[in-house]
């Protein structure tokens, strides 16, 4: 199994310099890192139990329209914007695509009001299809989910804000 750290390097190698494509061969493993142009993201292809994903594009050219809810959602009252003095931010420890539940039918690990423990499961990420429950690694209150169901997220990016207790 590919080691996601390896991937995540090479990711940022590529923006960093600017590569369009990377090869890596590590015996029977091989993994191919292609950027075709600038609007889609990183392709990642091999031989062997990693298989292929698509992942992000290092630096987005322009933000995508926002998915439509699959339930019509209840108008929010106004608030006023979240101030982020002192809320804690748990971020995506890797590169991947995010689920809020543990299946379509079921509903979101958490939202926002949702009380968290260090050890409370926030998410999945889909790794190289690896499922991977995320931890809030904090306690308090959810007071923004920065994310929505099925989004690509980049290794360190904020997905929910949390007020400590």
């Amino acid at each position: 199994m590919v080691d996601p750290e390896k991937i995540r390097s090479l990711v940022e190698m590529m923006s960093e310099f600017d590569l369009t494509e990377i090869n890596l061969r590590d015996g029977e493993e091989e993994i191919r890192l292609t950027r075709p142009g600038p609007e889609s993201g990183p392709v990642i292809s091999g031989s062997g139990p990693a298989g292929h994903m698509v992942l992000p594009a290092p630096v987005p050219t322009a933000p995508a329209p926002a998915p439509a809810p699959a339930e019509p959602a209840a108008p929010a009252p106004a608030a006023a914007p979240v101030a982020a003095d002192n809320l804690n931010a748990v971020k995506s420890p890797m590169v991947g695509t995010l689920y809020l539940s543990p299946d379509p039918s079921s509903p979101p690990f958490v939202s926002v009001g949702t009380r968290v423990t260090p050890t409370t499961v926030v998410c999945i990420i889909e790794a190289m299809k690896v499922f991977n429950e995320i931890q809030a690694d904090v306690s308090g209150t959810i007071v923004e989910v920065l994310v929505n169901n099925e989004d690509p997220v980049e290794f360190g990016q904020p997905m929910f804000m949390v007020r400590p207790d």
